[in-house]
């Protein structure tokens, strides 16, 4: 069901607050290269407090996004596809696909760039600090140092230079706030639930004593994705087999294996080929690799192996790339716009 119709008065699209409303803001003007790419999904941010907005471009220039956010909000950022940053004082955040992060921006305008020559697929939630204030009254002890200070008016750190794994359910979240599974009548009740609940699961960072088993075991199950990343993207070519990674992050390889699947909708295996095809991209797309160079520095020794897994992976042969492959093509009549050069 599309929500575009049942914004009220007071949840408009972005970028149109209601008469009375100081300063005007408009982040119109920043999306028009990305055209239908930027989609207001519900909420806004001088009415309601807070909105919801879907992204989905290719940008064939790095594309300046900072301009994007609203002075005086904070903004959770569920990133699912295509690389970026945001940097600040304080810190700077680098997204990679299926993160999640968040940034306050004060006065003075932060500094975000999107990568050149990817799609980008992300889900922004901006929340205006009367908003979380009037929310999460009372829970001011367990908030994260950055929305604290947000809230507070408190000089302080901007960026958290830091961000979590999606959980495959938190990837459901995104599908399900574009497709909303209720009436419209009912859609300004369920976005503001579904608004709270990312910024409860996502803002709020109780001190170690108080976390509680579950949230624990989440987030040491975070950890672990992050390392197990981080040890495939150090040798793609001669990754540690899995009984290594378990040894090296301590714990049984059984387990670890669970955890990351659950974690990441992958198995590590798969996971594994999605990054060797991505950095094999990557080196075709400098001109300085030729197809049997990239594919012997992702770990592939036999071409037609590295072949069939590019296409399956990347929509085309290699030997194709980086031209415009048949999933471009489809992303871009499914709703992927692209930035000119």
């Amino acid at each position: 069901m599309s929500s575009s119709s049942s914004a009220t008065q007071s949840e408009r699209p972005p970028g149109k607050p209601q008469a009375g409303n100081a300063p005007h803001f408009s982040e119109a003007d920043v999306w028009r290269d990305v055209g239908a790419g930027w989609q207001p999904l519900f909420g806004n941010f001088h009415g309601a407090g807070y909105s919801i907005e879907w992204h989905d471009f290719v940008a064939k220039r790095e594309f300046d996004w900072a301009a994007s956010f609203h002075p005086d909000c904070v903004e959770l950022c569920l990133n699912l596809a295509g690389e970026g940053f945001v940097e600040g004082r304080g810190g700077r955040t680098e997204f990679t696909p299926n993160t999640v992060g968040f940034y306050h921006r004060a006065d003075e305008p932060l500094v975000a760039k999107r990568t050149a020559h990817q799609r980008h697929q992300f889900l922004t939630v901006e929340f205006s600090c009367a908003f979380l204030a009037k929310h999460l009254a009372g829970m001011e002890a367990m908030l994260h140092p950055i929305v604290r200070g947000a809230i507070q008016g408190a000089p302080g750190q901007l960026v958290s230079g830091t961000t979590t794994r999606l959980t495959a359910s938190q990837q459901q979240i995104v599908a399900t706030l574009r497709q909303p599974p209720v009436y419209a009548a009912a859609q300004p009740v369920w976005y503001r639930c579904k608004a709270l609940e990312l910024a409860v699961t996502f803002l709020v960072q109780p001190p170690p004593e108080a976390e509680l088993f579950c949230t624990r075991q989440q987030r040491v199950a975070g950890e672990r994705v992050e390392q197990v990343l981080f040890l495939l993207k150090q040798n793609l070519a001669e990754p540690p087999t899995l009984e290594e990674l378990g040894r090296k992050i301590g714990c049984s390889h059984y387990y670890l294996s669970r955890t990351f699947s659950r974690a990441t909708g992958m198995t590590i295996p798969q996971y594994l080929r999605k990054l060797r095809m991505e950095r094999a991209a990557e080196l075709l797309r400098s001109g300085e690799y030729n197809v049997t160079e990239a594919a012997l520095e992702v770990g592939y020794s036999s071409l037609s192996h590295f072949s069939q897994a590019f296409c399956q992976t990347m929509g085309c042969c290699p030997g194709l790339y980086p031209f415009k492959t048949p999933t471009q093509k489809a992303a871009q009549n499914s709703g992927a716009y692209s930035i000119e050069a």
